[in-house]
């Protein structure tokens, strides 16, 4: 009936091309061994790529198939800005999964499994969890990052001025509710804020609202990029316009409080209390220095007082204008500026707002 589907003779089998089994097996692991990594630099190649992560596991302990780099393959693609990093081993690859958020080049990266990830089939194949003794915080991680900041649903928070407080920030993101997990990151030597955080919401529905309506926020100098560490921007659902659109007023009306102006500092910047003109005098502009250092100093220690002066011919000069005075302390600078702001001087009612210790200090003085 099918002559010619088995043409072999009684007995003959036919001769098929054998793979080795360690091809078979590598083909067979692949998808489990391999990491996807997000969000990497224009500056990247393959080579820094499999050379920091190979660097990395090895100083968080991660590697556990013996001596060697882990990274035994890497695959770019500039265009989108992502790599598939290929690891020895599916333990390995698993340990890989606690890098999420790691600072490369300057930015942090998203780490997460591929598409063709199979869970259950890659169960079977070795551990799928990170080792939970890893040395995280070798390579500047918090270990564990498990107080709640694990998961689809952590938000990275960038481009926060390095004065902010861990309570300021914290306050910032829970006007859209509680947080489950928190982590301002700090410098491990000085113990200065490195400018980014990580949170997790409690109610993970508001995930997307919060990244929508805290994105691109001025603060100061600085503009916020705020979006989920692992998986990129994100559009809200259409079952979330009508909420994403009251945070975004809510965000508008109360946008001063979040800006650097209204979030103490040590530095309280006054202004409409004198004019360019009363600073041309050297007798009148010693005897504004005296009484502002008078006036500033009863409400608290006073380290500072700076009144920016025209130029010798009277050109303008930036800050010209303004009054700042320089407190010991945020206790000092606080009853400062509720002491201050609204009072009159001169038939002037003042205006007094904190202003960053950063640009104050390098000597900037203009808005």
């Amino acid at each position: 009936m099918f002559p010619n589907m088995f043409p072999l003779g009684a007995g003959q089998f036919p001769t098929l091309p054998v793979m080795p089994v360690q091809a078979m097996t590598q083909q067979a692991t692949r998808h489990a061994r391999r990491v996807y990594v997000g969000g990497l630099p224009p500056t990247a190649n393959e080579q820094s790529v499999a050379t920091f992560f190979s660097q990395v596991m090895s100083a968080i302990g991660g590697n556990t198939a013996g001596p060697g780099d882990a990274v035994v393959n890497v695959y770019i693609n500039h265009e989108k800005k992502f790599a598939f990093v290929e690891m020895r081993s599916v333990e390995e690859a698993s340990n890989a999964m606690a890098l999420d958020g790691i600072i490369f080049e300057g930015a942090p990266v998203k780490v997460r499994r591929p598409s063709d990830y199979n869970p259950s089939l890659a169960a079977a194949l070795g551990p799928s969890q990170p080792n939970p003794n890893l040395n995280l915080a070798a390579v500047g991680l918090t270990p564990g990052s498990a107080g709640g900041l694990e998961g689809p649903d952590r938000i990275f928070v960038g481009g926060l001025p390095y004065y902010f407080t861990e309570a300021q920030v914290r306050e910032l993101l829970e006007s859209f509710g509680p947080l489950r997990g928190f982590d301002l990151v700090k410098d491990r030597e000085t113990g200065n804020s490195k400018g980014y955080a990580f949170c997790v919401y409690q109610d993970l529905s508001v995930t997307d609202i919060a990244c929508a309506a805290l994105n691109g926020i001025k603060m100061g100098d600085k503009t916020l990029t705020v979006r989920r560490a692992n998986q990129g921007a994100q559009q809200p659902r259409p079952e979330q316009e009508s909420v994403l659109l009251q945070a975004q007023q809510q965000v508008a009306l109360q946008r001063l409080v979040y800006q650097a102006g209204s979030l103490p500092t040590k530095i309280v910047c006054l202004t409409q209390v004198v004019s360019a003109d009363e600073l041309k005098d050297d007798e009148e502009y010693e005897d504004i220095v005296e009484d502002m250092r008078g006036e500033g100093g009863k409400y608290g220690k006073l380290v500072n007082v700076i009144i920016p002066r025209p130029g010798p011919n009277g050109e303008p000069a930036p800050g010209v204008g303004k009054v700042f005075l320089e407190y010991a302390d945020i206790d000092g600078s606080t009853k400062a500026r509720q002491g201050l702001h609204g009072r009159k001087f001169g038939g002037n009612q003042v205006v007094a707002v904190f202003y960053p210790e950063t640009k104050f200090a390098q000597g900037e003085y203009d808005d």
